[in-house]
């Protein structure tokens, strides 16, 4: 199979034990790979009763096509399970070079089951795998753990997947760490892997890539990096990185203040992506052979930060305007210290901003805060509180749990702004409505990266060719609600093959890429046809864990009209949209469910 290194390695944590599996071709053809060849396996390894945080719950670690290949940003790696945050489908993607390696090393992906009876960690190098005693390294930061295991192998130059203090505690929003400071954050796979007493992936190889059409594929990475000069989207990302849409997204009323509930705040511009890199940013990162180069490494000298990682948009949203606080160095601090303990910055940003409400309102005391008064505005009590969750620490163990748990733990569910559990990010569906689908279907639970409406509605490389127009934000007739799925089926097919999503091409390159990668001979409605499975078969799984046409919501605060700001009092009809989204995928439009 071109494309493929068509082999799996499984691991057994409890009876110690490592092997190999050959790649299923046909579940490859169907699925492609990432998140949608992982849904697939863990379909056939999990029911409605298997406990996330259970040995029964496979993580699974898989790349993509197009990972480690010559195509530009096309260097992630999926980290899949049942989340312990939502109790269904969990996915996250991180960049870096983790994926790449992985390929290197001798794999397309990895399968782990079981539990260690202690701590231990893998390490995968040119095709062997072994697992080692993880004593010594139990209770390092992530930052930590990655030195000491490039030191473990001698190889100044292996990769690592890791989790901190908060995987190890079973925080049920712990990220797995990787290449410094990126992350697959949401859904809580750092608990996952600590659950199991796994503590660290280590990764080393040099194998190649088998591509089916090497000389075609050179030639259409030569076309992409040839253009990515002129994608100004790109160029926007490559000067501020994702920080620099604070400003746009103060305009459309698309960033978060004051937990969803405020349209406007000025000083939120002082979170400004060009303030940040004109004060703050050292130097400017790339994942591999990425030409954009978004991230950001940074400082915060008021706090003796030297070198921090980011912080990236959604950092600046949640740990920032999300709780009033426009001190730019103390949102740095806070991305920092959620960095090295392994937390997911959006669901610890919004699971504080729910404790800050719930405060202001009453419903939470300083008898239930060991004594803290949590207010808006307070940055001191923000970064205590991240070393509480990571610690399991007094509050901080009711926070661990998520915003829906908290919610619920005092009567008022409604007020936590999830949806299937999972955090919303830093986009308002009142600003971009598309967005109100992608939250309300997202395989995951609330998901901006699963079709970033915001980005199709202002021109940033939207899949035309796949009925993906750009439109009114506002709008939302069924015509939207069609759109969004279309989007939402092509992100997912991106997070197979695997490529960025800033990385916007066109989708007559994706599609020349694909094929001279794999040898597939594709045509452009296969592209859809791939995503809309991906996002079918997610769905299934959500169905055998409970889920039901209801969950297909968003939270209440999200459908009440701001007075002031750029959403000019808009509120989505979710309803109208999911009819279009429905007929779209072809499911039920009463039940919400595929067909057999």
């Amino acid at each position: 199979m071109d494309g493929y290194v068509e082999r799996l390695l499984w691991v057994d944590l409890t009876e110690r034990r490592v092997w190999d599996e050959p790649l299923d071709e046909e579940w490859a053809r169907q699925f492609v790979g990432g998140s949608g060849l992982a849904a697939r396996i863990l379909y056939e390894m999990v029911d409605g009763d298997t406990d996330p945080l259970g040995p029964e719950n496979p993580l699974i670690l898989m790349t993509g096509p197009l990972v480690g290949t010559p195509m530009p940003s096309a260097g992630r790696l999926s980290v899949c399970a049942l989340s312990p945050l939502t109790g269904i489908w969990g996915e996250s993607n991180t960049g870096g070079f983790v994926g790449p390696e992985l390929r290197f090393a001798g794999y397309d992906g990895v399968v782990i089951t079981g539990r260690a009876d202690r701590p231990v960690w893998l390490s995968i190098v040119e095709g062997r795998a072994e697992l080692h005693d993880a004593a010594d390294l139990w209770g390092l930061d992530s930052y930590e753990t990655q030195e000491r295991m490039r030191a473990a192998l001698n190889e100044p130059k292996a990769r690592v997947l890791c989790i901190g203090l908060a995987g190890e505690r079973e925080v049920k929003f712990a990220a797995v760490m990787n290449d410094h400071g990126r992350a697959a954050g949401r859904t809580g796979m750092g608990a996952v892997m600590g659950a199991k007493n796994l503590k660290a992936v280590a990764l080393r190889g040099t194998a190649k890539v088998p591509v089916a059409d090497p000389d075609g594929l050179k030639a259409v990475v030569r076309e992409i990096n040839a253009n990515v000069d002129e994608d100004m989207a790109a160029m926007a990302l490559r000067l501020a990185g994702t920080a620099g849409y604070v400003d746009m997204a103060l305009m459309y009323g698309d960033l978060p203040i004051r937990y969803y509930q405020q349209g406007e705040w000025e000083p939120a511009s002082n979170l400004s992506g060009v303030l940040l890199a004109d004060q703050y940013l050292t130097r400017s990162t790339a994942c591999y052979r990425c030409p954009i180069a978004c991230g950001r490494e940074t400082r915060a000298p008021s706090y003796g930060l030297e070198k921090a990682d980011g912080p990236e948009y959604e950092t600046l949203g949640a740990l920032g305007s999300l709780l009033m606080i426009d001190d730019l160095e103390a949102v740095i601090y806070a991305g920092h210290l959620c960095n090295r303990y392994g937390l997911d910055t959006i669901s610890t940003g919004c699971t504080i901003g729910l404790a800050v409400e719930m405060f202001e309102r009453g419903v939470l005391t300083p008898a239930d805060t060991d004594g803290l008064e949590l207010r808006y505005g307070d940055a001191a009590t923000v970064h205590r509180l991240i070393e509480m969750i990571a610690r399991r620490e007094g509050f901080g163990d009711l926070l661990a749990e998520g915003s829906a748990a908290l919610a619920d733990r005092f009567g008022v569910p409604d007020l936590a702004v999830v949806v299937n559990r999972l955090e919303v990010p830093m986009h308002d569906p009142r600003a971009f409505v598309g967005m109100a689908v992608t939250y309300a279907l997202s395989p995951r639970g609330a998901c901006h990266m699963q079709g970033d409406m915001y980005g199709v509605d202002t021109g940033q490389g939207p899949p035309v060719e796949l009925g993906v127009v750009p439109g009114d934000r506002f709008d939302d007739s069924e015509e939207k609600g069609r759109i969004a799925a279309r989007q939402q089926a092509w992100r997912n097919l991106y997070n197979a093959m695997i490529l960025c999503q800033f990385q916007n091409p066109g989708v007559e390159r994706v599609l020349r890429a694909l094929d001279a990668v794999t040898g597939w001979g594709l045509e452009v409605e296969d592209l859809l046809r791939l995503g809309k499975g991906i996002v079918t078969l997610k769905r299934r799984l959500n169905l055998r864990r409970g889920l039901t046409r209801a969950n297909d919501r968003l939270p209440d605060l999200l459908m009440r009209p701001l007075a002031e700001g750029g959403t000019e009092g808009t509120v989505p009809d979710l309803d109208r949209l999911l009819a279009g989204a429905y007929a779209e995928f072809g499911w039920d439009p009463q039940t919400g469910t595929p067909p057999d």
